[in-house]
């Protein structure tokens, strides 16, 4: 009886007994032990040194705060902060650790502790300790002006533990929640003394104390900002930083407009840019420069997720909340035609909102997606099961014509006739109309021909362009009817497909449920997903996820590319092996 009564007191604490470790992978094991010395897309020996100048397209910034849901905050603003793990480029999804010199997690992943560094440090000189990593944690998920995306990423822990001044501990209230350990190593660390002094929910410009690998050196607003490589920065000589963070300054020019920026590197004023329109790559980079070799054009395949880029569709509008408006609305894009005479034929269309993965739903559902399916087959669109999902296409044997006499029979279906040219319902006093929000000039020359097939459908549509800090705030509150916009997807969705999706984000301003999804069944599969015990069962889910919002219809898909398209000063270099994840400037150096 006595051994029994042992047996029963220490088994609990034999199934919590983990040995820390120095990395943590959401499934698997970690590709880098713990005696590497760096990441292998990274180039140890990097000289440091030198200027990197960036161009920003927007208007202005009022704010060094970006935790926060005012204010506009300037670019590049994370350099001035450290996370406790930091995240390999080249697996699906690992965390080693930054702040936090070792994570403790049992096997069921009900808690988990971070040792800190005793060496980690603020900018200023003062440790990192425990409590700053609480104070962190309580400002981004409690403070109602923190960024509701906190509350939704970290929804899930229950408790936080000061164990000493290096170590805390986070239980969770969902032992199913594997990802919950790895998503809290990425949480930014604050100084509790500094936020506490200045009010963490201000928008300010005032420089904070940080902890990263870079200081602001100075700004002028709306204009340009300045860092300045930290020399006394703690975390240098970690491998996870080695190779990492080798310019000795960074400094983003602002520009209002894009062909503005274009011309402005193309004379030489900054070093470094992605091109995100076609039309500029296929045209505009050309010249002496180019011909000599001052400026690099190259392109790049990169692994990543696309996610979806898309027209979002705000159902909270009474006229987009038939699921019929909504598709027809999609036949009336055509895409083929906007590639081939507006991208040069550089994209391809988006079908899904994990796009160029493994976690894409394609065809009919597999044997594992109807396990998940049937028992939800009650409350599931009909279609999931008898019609694989493509975006329209203007491609023979279809056609513009075809395709608006599809969207013609879905508005009618859904009460909606055409009288003295303009779509009307009983239900409504005034004519379909709306309006797409922009805040790129660029994009109009897009929507314009949309706009021409959709007054052929007897809608009235039209264009608004708005300054960088209008659409952020029209954004927030949910003030559109149809706005661009795009949901990035990491190779291990988990934690933000609440944000995303989840119905209790549906009215909280400042949520990125920007299209207003309000439905049971997507709010199961989002809880599916976070808990995916493994690989396989995560990528069965998410493509079940998948196809329940593309049948849901809340966004008019736009186009991807899996390349990422860069030009750069021949000053720069960088290193041989390009991770999965694509391009990263902060492996970069000057030659």
């Amino acid at each position: 009886m006595r051994l029994i009564l042992c047996v029963a007191i220490l088994l609990p604490n034999l199934l919590f007994a983990v040995e820390p470790q120095h990395g943590i992978a959401m499934h698997g094991k970690l590709k880098y032990n713990d005696q590497f010395k760096h990441f292998e897309y990274t180039n140890p020996n990097a000289p440091k040194g030198g200027v990197l100048k960036r161009a920003v397209i927007g208007d202005n910034f009022d704010s060094f705060n970006p935790f926060i849901i005012k204010g506009v905050a300037g670019a590049g603003i994370g350099y001035l902060y450290e996370s406790l793990t930091a995240h390999s480029e080249d697996e699906a999804f690992s965390e080693y650790g930054l702040i936090a010199e070792r994570i403790e997690v049992p096997v069921d992943r009900s808690f988990v502790t971070f040792h800190i560094n005793k060496n980690a440090r603020f900018s200023d000189g003062s440790p990192i300790l425990a409590k700053d990593v609480k104070f962190s944690f309580d400002s981004l998920t409690t403070n109602e002006k923190a960024r509701p995306f906190y509350s939704a990423y970290y929804g899930d822990v229950k408790a936080v533990k000061i164990i000493d001044p290096l170590t805390i501990r986070f239980d969770s209230a969902n032992k199913s929640n594997r990802e919950l350990p790895l998503i809290l190593g990425q949480m930014p660390i604050l100084n509790k003394k500094y936020w506490e002094a200045n009010e963490f929910g201000t928008a300010s410009l005032s420089a904070p104390i940080g902890n990263g690998p870079y200081v602001i050196d100075s700004f002028v607003p709306g204009r340009s900002i300045t860092y300045v490589r930290n020399l006394n920065y703690w975390a240098k000589d970690l491998p996870v930083n080695a190779g990492k963070y080798n310019f000795d300054k960074l400094v983003f020019e602002y520009y209002k407009d894009n062909t503005v920026a274009l011309e402005a590197f193309k004379a030489g004023e900054y070093d470094f840019r992605v091109e995100r329109t076609a039309r500029n790559w296929a045209n505009a980079y050309e010249g002496k420069k180019f011909d000599e070799g001052i400026l690099v054009k190259e392109e790049l395949e990169h692994q990543r997720p696309t996610g979806m880029q898309a027209f979002v569709i705000n159902t909270r509008r009474s006229q987009f909340q038939d699921v019929k408006v909504r598709q027809a609305l999609d036949y009336a894009f055509d895409f083929e035609w906007t590639n081939q005479n507006l991208f040069n034929g550089q994209y391809r269309r988006a079908n899904n909102y994990f796009e160029n993965s493994e976690l894409a739903s394609d065809g009919l559902p597999t044997p594992a997606e109807l396990e998940i399916l049937l028992p939800l087959k009650e409350q599931v669109p009909e279609s999931i099961f008898t019609t694989p999902y493509v975006s329209p296409s203007t491609s023979k044997p279809n056609s513009l014509r075809k395709n608006l006499r599809t969207a013609t029979t879905l508005l009618k279906s859904a009460g909606w006739t055409i009288k003295d040219g303009k779509l009307r319902h009983p239900q409504y006093d005034q004519p379909m109309q709306f309006e797409f929000l922009l805040y790129q000039k660029d994009f109009e020359r897009i929507v314009q021909p949309y706009i021409k097939n959709l007054n052929k459908l007897g809608i009235q549509a039209s264009i608004r362009v708005v300054d960088t800090t209008q659409y952020i705030n029209r954004m927030r509150d949910f003030d559109f009817d149809i706005m661009v916009s795009s949901f990035g997807q990491s190779d291990s969705p988990g934690n933000e497909q609440r944000d995303y999706w989840h119905s209790s984000r549906a009215s909280q301003n400042g949520s990125r449920n920007l299209a207003g999804i309000n439905d049971p069944v997507i709010d199961r599969l989002v809880d599916l997903v976070i808990s995916a015990p493994d690989r396989e069962t995560l990528i069965n889910r998410t493509r079940v996820l998948d196809r329940m919002l593309l049948a849901g219809h809340y966004v008019i898909p736009n186009w991807y590319n899996p390349l990422d398209r860069i030009a750069y000063s021949n000053k720069l270099a960088r290193p041989s092996i390009t991770p999965k994840s694509g391009v990263s400037i902060d492996t970069w150096w000057i030659k």
